[in-house]
C-alpha cells in the first residue's frame, strides 16, 4: 500500500481547488492505497468537504494539523512579512509527513521538508495554483520537485527553456480548478440590478508589478463617478492579507492600507477583498471586462473571450517580455487619465483580440474529454508505481 498526502498549508483557501479534486479522483483509481487530505484550518476542512460532495464515492481521509495555541500569537506577528506559520507547520509535523510515500502540494514552501528538514525519501508532487506568466511561477526551485503538473503547452515550453524539467518529471494535465468550480457549466452570476457592463478590477499584491499602490484608489474613484460601468473590485487575496508587501526580485515596498468606507456606498461598486468568491471564479465569470496587471486570474477570465485592459504604471517594457504575455490580449495604459479611453478601446477593438485570446487560452490550458483532475490522478498513480 502506498500513502499519498495532499497538504493544504496557506493563509487562504484559494489553492485548494488546484489539487483537491485530484485527490478525490486518485482515491477512486487507487483502491488499495491511502489518500489523506491534510488541513491546517477548519475553513479548509469545510471547503474540502463541500468539494467532496461531487465525489460521493471518494475514499480520502482527513487529518487536521495546527500550530499550538501558545505559538499562534507570535506566529501571527511574523506572518505579517513572512510565511512563518506555514514553515512552522512543516517543522512541527515532520513525523506525519515522513509517513507518506508521496506528498502533493500546490505551493513551493513545502520543499523545505526536503531542503531544510531532511525528509529526503519523501517524493514531492507540485500541482501549482495558477497558470500566470510572472517569473516567480517559473522559479528554479521547481526543479527540486519529483513531479510537476503543467496546465498546457505554454507552461511546458517555458519551463523547458528555463531548464526546470531536466531533473523533475512533468505531465500536462490541464487545470483541475476548472473541475472544482464547475467552470464550463456554471451559469453567469448576476451581481448588479442593471445591464451596464461589469468591469472586474483584479490587481496583484506585488508592489513591483501591481497597479494598486500607485493608481488603485484613483481607479476606484473613476468607477464611483461613472454612470457607464459596474465595478467588481476583487484583488488578489493576499493584497489585504498583509499590510506590508515586499517584492521578490526587483526591490519594492507596498503598504496595503484599509479601503476607505466611502467606496462601499456606491450601488455600482462591489468590493470584496477576501471571500471565497474571489477565488472560485464567481467574479471572472460575472464580468464583461477584465482590468488588471499581472494576476494569473486573467487566464481564468479568458475561459470565455472578452475584453481585457491592463494597467502599466511602472512603464514596463512589456512587448517582448514573456512575464507579460497576457498583455497581448488587450490594450495597455500607463496613466489614470487613459483609463476611460482604454476601456472604450477594449470594447470596440475586441474582435481584433478575440482570435489571439482563444489561441493563447488553448496554449495555457490543455483541455480535453478526460477531466483535468482525472488526468492528474492518473499521473500520480503511475508515478507512484
Amino acid at each position: 500500500m502506498m500513502r499519498t498526502g495532499f497538504l493544504f498549508n496557506h493563509d487562504h483557501l484559494h489553492q485548494i481547488a488546484h489539487s483537491a479534486t485530484v485527490a478525490f479522483e486518485l482515491s477512486r483509481i487507487s483502491s488499495s492505497d491511502e489518500v489523506v487530505l491534510i488541513t491546517t484550518s477548519s475553513q479548509q476542512r469545510e471547503y474540502l468537504e463541500k468539494l467532496a460532495a461531487d465525489y460521493p464515492d471518494h475514499r480520502c481521509t482527513f487529518v487536521s494539523i495546527q500550530i499550538p495555541l501558545w505559538l499562534r500569537m507570535p506566529a501571527a506577528v511574523f506572518d505579517k512579512v513572512l510565511p512563518f506559520s506555514r514553515i512552522l507547520i512543516l517543522k512541527l509535523h515532520l513525523d506525519l509527513f515522513a509517513g507518506f510515500d508521496v506528498l502533493v502540494v500546490p505551493e513551493k514552501t513545502s520543499l523545505l521538508l526536503r531542503t531544510l528538514f531532511g525528509l529526503q525519501k519523501l517524493k514531492l508532487v507540485y500541482t501549482a495554483h495558477g497558470a500566470g506568466d510572472r517569473a516567480i511561477g517559473f522559479s528554479k526551485k521547481l526543479a527540486k520537485f519529483d513531479l510537476i503538473f503543467l496546465s498546457g503547452e505554454k507552461i511546458r515550453q517555458r519551463m523547458q527553456q528555463d531548464g526546470l524539467l531536466t531533473t523533475a518529471r512533468s505531465c500536462v494535465v490541464g487545470y483541475p480548478k476548472f473541475d472544482a468550480v464547475h467552470a464550463f457549466t456554471r451559469p453567469r452570476p448576476q451581481l448588479f440590478n442593471n445591464d451596464k457592463p461589469v468591469v472586474l478590477y483584479n490587481p496583484h499584491f506585488s508592489p513591483a508589478l501591481s497597479s494598486w499602490f500607485s493608481m488603485g484608489t484613483a481607479i476606484l474613484d473613476y468607477f464611483c463617478k461613472s454612470d457607464k460601468y459596474n465595478l467588481i473590485f476583487a484583488p488578489h487575496l493576499m493584497l489585504f492579507k498583509r499590510k506590508l508587501h515586499l517584492a521578490q526580485g526587483k526591490p519594492a515596498i507596498g503598504f496595503a492600507y484599509k479601503i476607505p468606507e466611502r467606496y462601499y456606498k456606491y450601488p455600482n461598486v462591489l468590493i470584496d477583498t477576501g471571500s471565497m468568491a474571489c477565488a472560485d471564479m464567481t467574479y471572472t465569470l460575472a464580468a464583461d471586462i477584465y482590468l488588471g496587471d499581472v494576476s494569473s486570474q486573467v487566464w481564468e477570465f479568458l475561459l470565455k473571450p472578452r475584453p481585457c485592459v491592463f494597467a502599466n504604471p511602472h512603464q514596463a517594457n512589456w512587448q517582448t517580455d514573456s512575464n507579460y504575455l497576457h498583455w497581448h490580449t488587450g490594450p495597455v495604459f500607463e496613466r489614470i487619465e487613459q483609463l476611460d479611453a482604454s476601456l472604450e478601446q477594449a470594447i470596440l477593438s475586441h474582435t481584433s483580440y478575440r482570435a489571439q485570446q482563444i489561441e493563447m487560452f488553448r496554449q495555457t490550458f490543455e483541455i480535453n474529454e478526460e477531466s483535468s483532475s482525472r488526468q492528474g490522478a492518473r499521473a500520480i498513480y503511475q508515478f507512484m508505481r
